[in-house]
């Protein structure tokens, strides 16, 4: 994307990374309590994963920061290994991470299900919402980053919201009622009536609102808000005080084995937490952009290492941040890379008037993000779709409410089932021919009897590669069925066709339609989707 499609975009840009900062912000210091790391290791793998990956990675929207799914690896890493070593071994999973790019292992991604991403955002977004919750009426016992059903304080997140009655805050409970009010006002009425709505962006105000309320409430003992249910960040108090927040890896222990074991763990299961998301966020993305999966991987390495160095923790594309770049309009990196900046800035200059900002208020934020990110429409869009999705949906999301990474195996484990089934009779999936045909470049793809989403990552490959002013022809007259995820990609890629000029033709064995509106209600219609 050229310079000056960035600066175009910079309207939309600027007030999506306002979101995401303020988003970011609480959750790199909750995950660095959580993985048992200085509060100051959680922000500089925000600053890291947004300015450095934000620039390398070939994704447009997504956002990479310290990871709530390796909170617990990295916590029990540091008990075994200590602070210094254990960045040691973070520096080798970078470099294992830049590895796996250069060998391609990012196309791994592209195997998973859209049964299983659809899964894996309801279930993030319903722990998401779920989380919040006591957060917003100000029982802030558990650290924000803290995203595991049995938390690390002893509770579960339903033992949490069961004891909001005990530690309810009236001053933080009410600013939260108010910043939802805003969130709600601006999205669903103001945005509506005028552009200025558009340029401030709703939780930008809900945050000046509730600094507002607590510098003018500090002295009410009843409508006050504490400290405790205020955001914390490290107040340096000089800038010796700042740059004696970092912290240098140790090098001399490489020989013990465990260093290599954390090592390796942390490559495996950053590298698999950012494919996931990658693939969710790409899903999120109105334009339909496909991230260069091998390249993410060479940034978050990138990243990695660089983080590890300074004293941060690891970084993965995470989906949280992501999420709400999109639904506050980010549409290129540029958003990702200044909120990485706005860190950089604020802990710099402004960590005091930070510390003023209720957790209640940023629950309120994050509420939403997590309502839309687990809208029940989806549910019914799964349910709809048939039983070899909803299946392998509806497990992901309740396995991942307890494990993410055993969730999305579930549901992974069920599709391949499922995929097996119909797959058993395929040999050849696609067979592609071009021709210079009148001074127009002319391909057709002809599609096998059964298409499965073990055959996704290839189509997908093949249709990007088509190049602008094209002619294309699918053929389906032969398949009797075609994977979800395949009609999914088709669904995406008539939306890049038209802004790419590429004419399409589809035959099949009930007639032919040109550039069809929606490939998933003309698939519907032709049954070549098994319900």
């Amino acid at each position: 994307m050229s310079t000056t499609k960035y600066l175009q975009n910079l309207k939309s840009d600027l007030p999506a990374s306002i979101v995401v900062f303020f988003v970011a912000l609480p959750l790199c210091l909750g995950i660095a309590l959580a993985s048992g790391a200085p509060p100051f290791a959680g922000i500089i793998a925000g600053i890291i994963g947004g300015i450095v990956v934000g620039a390398l990675s070939g994704s447009q929207i997504g956002v990479s920061g310290p990871a709530a799914g390796l909170a617990a690896i990295v916590l029990a890493s540091i008990s075994e290994l200590g602070y210094e070593t254990f960045l040691a071994a973070a520096v080798i999973a970078g470099v294992i991470q830049i590895v796996f790019g250069v060998v391609r292992l990012g196309v791994i991604g592209y195997y998973f299900p859209s049964s299983v991403i659809k899964g894996m955002l309801v279930g993030i977004g319903i722990i998401i919402f779920t989380k919040q919750i006591p957060h917003f009426f100000g029982l802030d016992k558990d650290p924000q980053g803290d995203w595991m059903f049995f938390q690390l304080d002893g509770e579960t997140t339903f033992s949490e919201i069961g004891k909001i009655g005990e530690f309810i805050s009236p001053g933080a409970t009410i600013i939260a009622v108010i910043s939802l009010a805003i969130l709600l006002l601006w999205s669903n009425v103001l945005v509506k009536k005028s552009k200025v709505f558009h340029l401030i962006q709703g939780p930008l105000v809900a945050v000046v609102v509730g600094i507002l309320y607590y510098y003018f409430t500090q002295d009410n003992t009843v409508y006050g808000i504490a400290n405790e249910h205020l955001v914390n960040v490290p107040v340096p108090s000089s800038m010796d005080d700042f740059f004696g927040q970092f912290t240098f890896p140790d090098f001399s222990d490489l020989g013990n084995f465990s260093v290599w074991i954390t090592a390796f763990t942390i490559a495996l299961v950053a590298s698999l937490e950012t494919l996931l998301c990658v693939e969710a966020t790409d899903k999120l993305d109105p334009q339909k952009r496909v991230t260069p999966t091998n390249r993410e991987l060479l940034a978050q390495g990138t990243g990695n290492v660089l983080s590890s160095l300074i004293g941060g923790l690891p970084i993965t594309q995470v989906i949280v941040r992501s999420s709400a770049n999109v639904q506050s309009g980010g549409r290129t990196k540029m958003s990702a890379i200044i909120h990485g900046f706005f860190l950089l800035i604020s802990v710099i200059s402004i960590p005091t008037i930070l510390n003023m900002i209720p957790n209640s208020v940023l629950a309120a934020i994050l509420l939403i993000v997590g309502y839309k990110l687990a809208n029940p429409k989806t549910f019914a869009a799964m349910w709809k779709a048939g039983w070899r999705q909803f299946i392998p949906f509806i497990a992901t999301v309740i396995v991942l409410y307890f494990n993410f990474l055993a969730g999305v195996g579930v549901g992974l484990a069920i599709g391949i089932v499922f995929t097996l089934y119909q797959s058993f009779k395929n040999s050849h999936f696609l067979h592609k021919k071009e021709a210079e045909v009148d001074n127009q470049h002319k391909i057709k793809m002809t599609f096998a009897e059964e298409v499965t989403f073990f055959n996704k990552a290839t189509i997908l490959k093949e249709l990007d590669s088509i190049p602008e002013d094209t002619f294309l022809e699918i053929d389906v007259r032969n398949t009797v069925y075609l994977d979800h995820d395949v009609i999914e990609i088709l669904e995406d890629f008539g939306t890049k066709a038209k802004n790419r000029n590429i004419y399409i033709k589809l035959y099949s064995q009930r007639g032919t339609v040109e550039n069809p509106d929606s490939f998933i209600e003309f698939f519907k219609r032709k049954k070549l989707q098994s319900a």
